[in-house]
């Protein structure tokens, strides 16, 4: 648990220890992340500092301006990293008003140094992988991930190896690859890959696996996308969140960096409710909601959102506890939904999200369909990535675009044939009969 204190900070800032998410053993600081007493996941405890706004708005315009309720030394920021964070909260008004909401707001991910959010998480594992003595950093990764830590560590001077599944999008294996990491291409779903990992990871001793090892201060970077949103609310907490759901602890850290901004005095203590958000084809988390369920049974991903299709998701137990708790919920949308997101997000706010984002649009739609979340409400949805990444998610919904003549009769033709019905002029002079 953490406490509000004025403690010097360490090489680990003002983290003071790891604490057993499931009987509360604690260890010190370091390599480990699964509990000695019950194999249970470790995460980081603190003795938080006694913040004021003015000291975080006076920071860098990165995520770095959080560094003091994160597991890093000090003068992180100083360091050769990538300064990822601190991208747009987007008002959708446009947005807002198809869906017949009052205030939607978007998180743009996109606007991170390789296009999603998880260059938080590995700016985080990499100060701590640092600080750890680690030589390589590695991770297990369905695309996003390994783009992150194949610009983090060439940017630090570090060797990387990232392992995929060999299915992978195009885009995102170019997009780790032109970074120089060692990148295996692995036959199976993440979860083989994931095991694969966690097996290297026992086997490697200076290997820093972002996702496995390092996993405790990995985690903690997703705190900053809360931290962002409260701040650029004017330090307020929303109503309500829809979040995407992988292995879950994007959403599970945002609801912790809530709870620690409350914790702090830097925003008000009021509730909220926390949605998740998966695909159809790999919604175990989705599935445990509805029946009832404490346990998350695994799944096999059959998805075009692949950036969520985590089988059996590491934090899928304490997204349910989270959504318990603050009132909320987990859904889940079909590929032909999520698609239709995806368009609707770019053409009304010139957004164009990954698989993730259209996930959590399309599940936005859905529960305000249902009558399950309130259109009146204060809300903010995440787009994790680019949709430049996952282009073909939407291709065959645009379709081909045949050429024309270079002449203004041939346009006029293309732009009569091309207008919706109601937009055509009528066949027959003023519209009366032939």
């Amino acid at each position: 648990m953490s406490t509000v204190t004025q403690k010097a900070p360490s090489r680990f800032g003002y983290a003071t220890h790891l604490s057993c998410r499931e009987c509360g053993h604690t260890c010190p600081i370091g390599s480990g992340h699964a509990c000695a007493e019950c194999f249970g996941p470790l995460e980081v405890a603190y003795d938080l500092p006694q913040l004021t706004r003015d000291a975080i708005e006076s920071g860098p315009l990165s995520m770095w301006r959080y560094a003091s309720l994160l597991p890093v030394p000090p003068d992180v920021a100083a360091a050769p990293n990538l300064d990822p964070g601190w991208t747009r909260l987007v008002r959708a008004d446009q947005l807002a008003s198809v869906l017949g909401m009052r205030e939607l707001w978007i998180k743009d991910e996109r606007g991170n140094p390789t296009h999603s959010f998880k260059d938080r998480v590995v700016g985080v594992a990499l100060a701590a992988a640092i600080e750890l003595g680690y030589k390589v950093l590695a991770c297990p990764s369905t695309g996003n991930l390994a783009n992150a830590v194949a610009a983090a560590a060439a940017r630090a001077g570090m060797r990387s190896v990232v392992l995929i599944p060999a299915d992978l999008e195009s885009q995102k294996v170019i997009g780790s690859a032109v970074f120089g990491c060692a990148l295996v291409a692995v036959r199976g779903s993440y979860d083989d890959v994931n095991r694969l990992a966690s097996e290297l990871a026992d086997e490697r001793d200076d290997w820093a696996f972002v996702n496995v090892n390092v996993r405790p201060y990995y985690a903690e970077g997703s705190k900053t996308i809360g931290f962002e949103i409260a701040e650029q609310l004017g330090w307020r907490l929303p109503e309500q969140i829809v979040v995407p759901v992988a292995s879950g602890a994007q959403l599970v850290k945002i609801d912790k960096a809530f709870r620690e901004l409350v914790a702090t005095g830097l925003v008000d203590d009021t509730p909220y409710n926390v949605f998740g958000a998966q695909a159809s084809g790999c919604s175990p988390v989705a599935a445990a909601f509805r029946a009832g369920q404490d346990v998350v049974q695994p799944v096999r991903p059959a998805t075009i959102a692949k950036s969520l299709a985590i089988g059996n998701p590491a934090d899928g137990p304490y997204v349910l506890d989270v959504v318990r708790r603050t009132g909320g919920l987990v859904a889940d949308v079909g590929d032909d939904e999520l698609v239709d997101a995806i368009r609707l997000l770019a053409a009304t706010e010139g957004i164009f999200a990954e698989t993730a984002g259209g996930v959590t649009l399309a599940v936005l739609r859905q529960l305000l369909k249902e009558g399950q979340i309130d259109p009146d409400a204060r809300t903010v949805i995440i787009n994790s990535g680019d949709g430049l990444k996952t282009p073909d998610a939407v291709a065959d919904s645009i379709g081909a675009i045949t050429p024309i003549q270079a002449t203004l009769e041939a346009f006029a033709a293309h732009e009569h044939a091309h207008r919706e019905p109601a937009q055509r002029e009528p066949e027959h002079g003023n519209g009366g009969p032939a």
